[in-house]
C-alpha cells in the first residue's frame, strides 16, 4: 500500500505531501493543473526516466520521496534528479540501489492503468502477453524459457559451425600452403632472437681468438715483450748488487715479469675458438626464418601462433561433419521437447482464456455492457523456431447482439475500452494486491454506466488500496481520502498545489466537478448522502 509521497521542485510542484488512505483515494482538479505529474512523481521513484527539463526552475534537484507497506513492513523510496548534471540517485531504506532492483519490486508495489494502457490493450502482443499472467502454470514458462534459449542458441551454434566451415573451405588450400611453408622452417617462438644472441656470441669468439694470438705473439715474437723484459730484470738484479739504489725498481720489474708470465698462461688457456660450422649453421637458420617471414609477411612469433590456429582450423574441418550432425541432432531434440512443453502450455492457456472470458464477461454486464456479451480468446499459431510454434491468443469480443466476434481494435470505443481494462486490472490483482491506480479510467463514459464503473471501484476498494485520478464527482465522492490538485500564479510564476480536502471542502469540489451552481451543490449533497447511507 502506498502511505506516503511528497515531491519537491517537479515540474510545477514546489512541495507537496499527500498521505493516502487504505481503500479509495481520489484526485481530482481542473485540467492541466498538474495531476498528472503526481502519477509521473511515482513512476520515476520506483525506477521510471524523468528529463532533466522537469526540474523546477531555480532548484538544484527535483525529489519524490514515497513510503510503501509491504509484507508487513515500511518500506522508504527516494530518488533524486539534479538539475546540472541530468543523473538520478535512488535510495531504498536510506541505502542506494539500483534501478534494476525496481523492476522485480515495482509490480508487487502498484498496478496503474491510463490511458496509454488502453491503447496498449489493443496490441495482440500485449493482449498475448495478458492472457499469459492469468496462466498459472509457472514451471510450464520456466521450462518453455530454457528450452528455447536452448534451441535458440544450438542453432546459432549450428549456423556459425556451418558458416565456419564453408568459409574455411573456400580457404583450404591457402591454409595447406601456410601450414607446409612453415612445417618447413618449423620455427619456434622467441626463435630468432635467440639465434641474434648466438651470432653475436660466435662472432666475438672468434674476434677474441684472433687477439690472443696477436697478444702472444707480441710476448713472443721478435724482440717480444717476454724476452725484453727477461733481459732487463737480468740487468737490473746485477745493478742491484752494486748499488742498492735499483734493489726497489728490481723487484718492480721482477713483480711485473711475473704478471706477464701468467698473463701468457692466461692468453694461451683463453678463448675456446669459435666453431665456425656453428657460426655458418646460425647464419643458415637466420636466413631460413627470414625468408619464411618474407613469404608469410609476419614475424616469427606471430608465425608459430599463425601455424597453431591453421592447424586446429584444418583440425576443425576434418572434424567438422561430425560437428554438424551432433548440433543438428541436439538442436531436433531441443525442438522436440520443446514442442511438447508448448503442447502443454498451450492447453493450459486454452483453460485459462475459458476461465479468464468467463469472469470477464460477468464483470463487463456489472459495468453496464449488454448481459449478452461475449468475451472469447482466438489462438493462432507463431512461429518460435523452424517447425516449432505455439499459441499466441487474441482477445475478441461482442459487446452487443447479433455481432460477430471482433478484436478490440476494431469496435471499442474509449468508454468500452476503459471498462474493459477496468474490468481486467481487478482480476489481474486478485491474487497480490498491489495499490490499483486508475488514471481518468472513466473517460468516455456516462450516465448510469458512470454509476457501474463506481461501484466497481469502490469494490476494489474493499480488499486493496485504489488511486483514482478523475473528473467526475460520482467517482470522486466514493473516496475515503479525497485531494485536489490545483494551479496558482503568483508573481509570475506558475505552482501545483496538492490538498487534502476537509468534509466541506469535498461537497465543494464535488458541486464544482457536477457543474456548479444549485444544480451542481444539489447532485453533490445526493452522492456524499448515498455514500453515507451505504
Amino acid at each position: 500500500m502506498l502511505s506516503y509521497l511528497r515531491i519537491r521542485n517537479l515540474a510545477l510542484i514546489a512541495d507537496a505531501e499527500l498521505e493516502f488512505a487504505a481503500g479509495f483515494n481520489a484526485l481530482t482538479g481542473e485540467t492541466g493543473a498538474g495531476k498528472s505529474f503526481i502519477l509521473k512523481a511515482l513512476d520515476f521513484v520506483t525506477g521510471g526516466r524523468m528529463d532533466v527539463q522537469s526540474v523546477r526552475p531555480g532548484a538544484d534537484k527535483a525529489v519524490v520521496e514515497a513510503v510503501f507497506e509491504l509484507d508487513g513492513a515500511e518500506m522508504t523510496l527516494r530518488r533524486e534528479l539534479s538539475a546540472e548534471t541530468g543523473r538520478s540517485r535512488l535510495f531504498r531504506d536510506d541505502s542506494l540501489a539500483s534501478l534494476d532492483s525496481m523492476a522485480d519490486l515495482r509490480p508487487k508495489l502498484f498496478l496503474q492503468t491510463s490511458q496509454h494502457a488502453q491503447s496498449r490493450l489493443l496490441s495482440p502482443a500485449h493482449q498475448a502477453e495478458l492472457l499469459d499472467a492469468f496462466v498459472d502454470a509457472p514451471e510450464l514458462f520456466a521450462e518453455r524459457a530454457r528450452l528455447l534459449a536452448g534451441v535458440r542458441e544450438t542453432a546459432r551454434g549450428l549456423a556459425e559451425c556451418r558458416e565456419r566451415v564453408r568459409s574455411l573451405a573456400e580457404k583450404r588450400e591457402f591454409l595447406e600452403y601456410q601450414s607446409r611453408e612453415i612445417a618447413k622452417v618449423g620455427p619456434h617462438e622467441g626463435e630468432e632472437d635467440e639465434l641474434l644472441t648466438a651470432r653475436v656470441r660466435l662472432r666475438g669468439a672468434s674476434e677474441a681468438g684472433e687477439a690472443c694470438e696477436r697478444a702472444l705473439g707480441m710476448l713472443h715474437g721478435d724482440g717480444g715483450a717476454l724476452a725484453a723484459l727477461d733481459g732487463l730484470a737480468r740487468e737490473l738484479r746485477i745493478l742491484a748488487k752494486v748499488d742498492e739504489g735499483f734493489a726497489a725498481e728490481s723487484e718492480s720489474v721482477e713483480d711485473f715479469r711475473l704478471r706477464l708470465r701468467d698473463l701468457e698462461g692466461l692468453l694461451r688457456s683463453g678463448p675456446a675458438a669459435a666453431d665456425e660450422s656453428e657460426l655458418e649453421a646460425v647464419e643458415k637458420r637466420l636466413w631460413d626464418l627470414s625468408q619464411l617471414r618474407r613469404k608469410l609477411k609476419r614475424g616469427i612469433d606471430e608465425i608459430v601462433h599463425l601455424g597453431r590456429e591453421i592447424e586446429e582450423n584444418l583440425s576443425f574441418l576434418d572434424a567438422s561433419e561430425l560437428d554438424v550432425k551432433r548440433l543438428a541432432r541436439d538442436e531436433e531434440r531441443l525442438a522436440g521437447e520443446l514442442s511438447a512443453v508448448l503442447g502443454r502450455l498451450d492447453a493450459a492457456r486454452g483453460a485459462a482464456a475459458d476461465a479468464l472470458c468467463a469472469r470477464l464477461e460477468t464483470d463487463l454486464r456489472e459495468l453496464g455492457f449488454a448481459e449478452q456479451v461475449r468475451v472469447l480468446v482466438d489462438f493462432a499459431p507463431q512461429e518460435l523456431h523452424p517447425g516449432v510454434h505455439e499459441l499466441r491468443g487474441r482477445i475478441l469480443w461482442v459487446p452487443n447482439p447479433g455481432q460477430p466476434p471482433q478484436p478490440l481494435d476494431r469496435i471499442a470505443s474509449g468508454g468500452e475500452l476503459s471498462r474493459f481494462l477496468l474490468a481486467l486490472t481487478g482480476l489481474r490483482a486478485e491474487s497480490d494486491a498491489p495499490t490499483l491506480i486508475f488514471d481518468e479510467v472513466d473517460a468516455g463514459v456516462g450516465g448510469l454506466t458512470l454509476t457501474k464503473v463506481a461501484d466497481r471501484l469502490a469494490r476494489l476498494a474493499g480488499s486493496r488500496q485504489v488511486v483514482v485520478i478523475s473528473h467526475w464527482p460520482q467517482l470522486a465522492a466514493r473516496a475515503r481520502r479525497h485531494f485536489q490538485i490545483m494551479k496558482e500564479v503568483d508573481g509570475g510564476l506558475t505552482t501545483t498545489h496538492c490538498r487534502l480536502l476537509s468534509k466541506a471542502e469535498v461537497e465543494e469540489e464535488l458541486a464544482r466537478m457536477a457543474g456548479g451552481g444549485e444544480q451542481g451543490l444539489r447532485l453533490a449533497r445526493d452522492l456524499l448522502a448515498a455514500q453515507a447511507v451505504s
